[in-house]
């Protein structure tokens, strides 16, 4: 019970994390401190596509999910589980990547602009 509340936990934190990615950026539009969490988050989403490095929260979770008897993590991870494919088709993973650095930067264009 207690490792499929964590893997749970695990999941729900990993897309927590890929929302702040997509809209952190705008929050710190109002609370200007929060930019400095937004760059952390952005800096290891871009090391982690560039470099293949597996996400902590991707190793909880599929151990979690092993230890309550469950079926582990495929070995693409996350978002090949629960997003791509899912929610958008496989095909289009580039674009949508492309789209999310695109609101990235229109953020920080926006932060800018409103801190002058």
């Amino acid at each position: 019970m207690m490792y499929r509340l964590l893997a749970d936990a695990a999941m729900v934190a990993h897309f927590a994390f890929l929302a702040y990615l997509a809209v952190g950026g705008f929050l710190a539009w109002r609370w200007r401190r929060t930019i400095y969490v937004h760059l952390a988050v952005v800096g290891w989403a871009v090391l982690s596509l560039v470099t293949g490095v597996e996400c902590p929260l991707t190793v909880v979770e599929d151990w979690a999910r092993r230890k309550a008897g469950q079926p582990g993590l495929p070995p693409s991870g996350f978002v090949d589980h629960y997003i791509q494919g899912v929610i958008y088709p496989e095909q289009y993973a580039n674009l949508v990547r492309l789209g999310l650095a695109v609101l990235v930067l229109f953020s920080y264009v926006g932060y800018v602009l409103r801190r002058q």
